[in-house]
């Protein structure tokens, strides 16, 4: 079943048990998900799906901190609860080891000899790892890794 098929059929579960919370965050990705679609005019796939649901993700857990350092936990909370929801949606994360493994590979299959070829390595790594890593803490790797 398709990432989007996936997100409706939640969508229904969610309004036959009356779960705001759920409900509220599941929406929000599909009206992302829509516009996007229009703003490019054309249909996301599943990989187009999961960059929503990370970029959504990312913009809860900007916003749980700041709420957390304006001391509004009750704001935090509805933040953490949608950052739950929406990373169920979120294919298996990577461990370390996974993303280490994935890095070596990329380097060599670019021949990358150097910081300059960081792009390289980030563009091969970003099509497989996203949404089941942290884009900045690969980054970091890479750079370790190319500037070792």
């Amino acid at each position: 079943m398709s990432l989007l098929a996936t997100l409706k059929d939640a969508q229904k579960e969610a309004m036959k048990a009356k779960d705001k919370p759920r409900l509220t965050a599941i929406r929000a990705a599909l009206a992302e998900v829509k516009q996007r679609e229009i703003d490019n005019q054309t249909t996301l796939d599943d990989a187009g799906i999961t960059s929503v649901l990370v970029k959504l993700v990312k913009q809860r857990k900007d916003s749980f901190t700041q709420y957390t350092d304006a001391g509004r936990e009750d704001l935090a909370q509805i933040e953490a609860g949608e950052i739950s929801v929406l990373e169920s949606f979120l294919p298996q994360p990577l461990s370390e080891e996974e993303v280490l493994e994935m890095i070596d590979a990329a380097i060599a299959d670019t021949g990358a000899a150097g910081m300059q070829d960081m792009g390289k390595v980030m563009g091969m790594i970003k099509a497989k790892a996203e949404g089941r890593a942290d884009m900045g803490k690969i980054s970091g790797l890479i750079k370790q890794r190319l500037s070792a």
